[in-house]
């Protein structure tokens, strides 16, 4: 929400009835090109929002005619999803002439309030915002309009989960005449965070261009973040020309299956690769939240839901309360124990009345008033047991002495070796250290394909230096998913391809990493020339010490956050991860 220019203020208007009908009540929100305000409608008695040209705008004819033109064309819609207008008037506000379009007042908030409110919502909102919206479309392109501007703040959603698309100020027929078209050529109509590619470049659009900032937005509802974002509008709207969006499962692993794929497509760069109208997309959508998603078993296609960290690979251990790589630990299905002792019947042994008698004789004589002291346990331990056990311990013993002497040679235990860095350099084992050193000759560097990759170089020495209270960590982030890079880590070259174990120790939580291991050769430069990951791991504790075994031998190991953890030392961000040690062995 901009800044209330002179004019434009609460106080600067005085009380008005617009046309003797509607009298305006207080502002609900400003853009651009007009305000918002509550009014009531005196003849019907009922509330609308009037939306007033800014006075500053009025007096340009060509601002004041495209005004004019979304009134009209909105009020040739007629649906569900797209708020109505019901009237368009000029009239004098404070000496001045304003232009104002009547509408439908929708009780809510935006989009854009709620993910700002929120950061990401459910994969079933998000599907049910997403049907909402691509339905208006489909009844607007039916009508041979393009939007051109959709996007959160376009989208309104009321507190019993109606959802709303408004503000066709710029919206342009399909098939008119060019010399029609209000909006200049030279300008790129619409908000740079949401433009689809046609439109970065200038060419005639069709409403698959609303359809890929539909699937801009759906992106942003589940990432919490748009895909392509610069620091300059100019550089945010070409960036979808240069690259493609960040696969959203790497971003939210636990969607629906077939959701992030959707999406995907509609973000695909040429219009012909997406789906080909708002229905369709509605239509997908709608099979996509009808799906069984198989909570409770791991039978058919399917990406796990949110619910803590965890992952498609991953699993939780009940006894440890942390994750560990299903192919360490695998599930194991137990049979519940009866409750209150009760055991099922067998099959083939129907449950019934006994069917032999009990002939038991019944008892001739007292029972006997004292046990017999031949069934009778002794407290006392068996002298064989004793013997036993001392002959064990004086066996022992005898081992230990033994080896102390011949590796002491004076009867002394031997001092046990120091480890030794990335660097070669020995160092003193703290009291907790990195399970495995890495290996003498290995080099170990900060690895950032998606920005100036240079990841704290500096503190990089930090993690192979021993100390578990040491940590190399990456630059603080205002969002906790790196704001959009696909990860920042560290690489160690281990000098030559081997097999082995890879273990590094996390000082920060919650994360999610991954792990890559690539063969001899040079070093790859980005997430794709590292191709799949060898290991991906959640966890919501630290410090903790993950493993991945690599039977292949790899000659670079690349650890990789995708998560951090909010962390009070960064100042003005809030998000930072924290490797303490790392080490490879063979």
């Amino acid at each position: 929400m901009s800044a209330s220019p002179p004019g434009a203020s609460t106080a600067s208007l005085p009380p008005a009835i617009l046309a003797q009908r509607y009298r305006l009540e207080r502002r609900l929100a400003q853009g651009g090109m007009a305000e918002v305000w509550l009014a009531t409608d005196l003849l019907l008695t009922r509330q609308v929002a009037v939306k007033l040209l800014k006075p500053a705008l009025a007096a340009d004819p060509v601002v004041v005619e495209r005004f004019r033109r979304e009134a009209i064309a909105v009020a040739l819609l007629s649906h569900p999803n797209i708020v109505a207008v019901y009237d368009t008037l000029e009239d004098e506000i404070g000496g001045e002439r304003r232009q104002a379009v009547v509408m439908q007042l929708v009780n809510g908030k935006s989009l854009r309030q709620l993910l700002d409110e929120q950061k990401r919502l459910s994969p079933d909102l998000t599907m049910h915002i997403g049907q909402c919206v691509a339905a208006a479309l489909d009844c607007a392109h039916q009508a041979n309009l393009v939007h051109r501007d959709i996007k959160p703040g376009n989208i309104l959603i009321t507190s019993d989960g109606r959802v709303l698309l408004t503000d066709f100020g710029i919206a342009k027929g399909l098939y008119g005449n060019e010399s029609d078209d209000l909006t200049s050529p030279n300008v790129m109509m619409g908000t740079a965070k949401y433009l689809s590619p046609e439109q970065v470049r200038g060419r005639k659009l069709d409403g698959r261009a609303d359809l890929y900032s539909l699937g801009l937005v759906l992106y942003e509802c589940l990432a919490g973040r748009v895909p392509f974002l610069g620091e300059t509008d100019a550089d945010t709207a070409l960036a979808r020309l240069n690259r493609d969006p960040t696969d959203l499962t790497r971003l939210r692993p636990t969607l629906p299956h077939g959701l992030a794929g959707l999406i995907h497509r509609l973000l695909a760069r040429r219009p012909d690769e997406r789906l080909p109208s708002g229905e369709a997309v509605r239509a997908e959508l709608q099979r996509i939240a009808s799906l069984p998603r198989h909570d409770d078993d791991d039978t058919g296609p399917r990406e796990p839901r949110v619910g803590g960290p965890r992952d498609a690979t991953r699993q939780q251990t009940p006894s440890a309360g942390r994750t560990v790589p299903d192919r360490v630990r695998p599930a194991q299905v137990r049979t519940p124990t009866p409750v209150g002792g009760y055991q099922p019947v067998r099959a083939g042994r129907p449950a019934g009345n006994a069917v032999r008698v009990d002939r038991t004789p019944p008892a001739t004589k007292r029972p006997r008033q004292q046990p017999n002291r031949a069934f009778e346990q002794s407290a006392r331990p068996s002298a064989v047991i004793v013997g036993g056990l001392l002959l064990i311990a004086f066996v022992v013993a005898l081992v230990l002495w033994v080896t102390m002497t011949s590796e002491g040679g004076s009867g002394a235990p031997a001092a046990t070796e120091p480890a030794t860095s990335a660097s070669g350099a020995a160092v003193t084992a703290p009291a907790m250290q990195s399970t495995v050193p890495p290996l003498s000759e290995a080099v170990l560097s900060s690895f950032d394909p998606d920005g100036d990759g240079d990841e704290r170089a500096e503190l990089v020495p930090l993690a192979t230096d021993g100390d578990i209270d040491s940590a190399w960590t990456t630059l603080c982030y205002d969002n906790q998913y790196l704001g959009g890079k696909g990860g920042v880590g560290l690489v160690l070259d281990l000098g030559a391809a081997r097999t082995g174990q890879f273990t590094f120790t996390l000082g920060s939580a919650p994360y999610q990493v991954k792990v890559y291991g690539a063969p001899e050769g040079t070093q790859p430069a980005n997430f794709a020339a590292w191709g799949s990951e060898v290991g991906r791991f959640a966890g919501q504790d630290s410090p903790v010490t993950e493993t991945v075994s690599f039977s292949t031998a790899v000659r670079y190991v690349l650890v990789s956050f995708n998560e951090l953890a909010p962390d009070p030392g960064c100042s003005d961000s809030r998000y930072r991860g924290a490797i303490q040690e790392l080490g490879f062995t063979e």
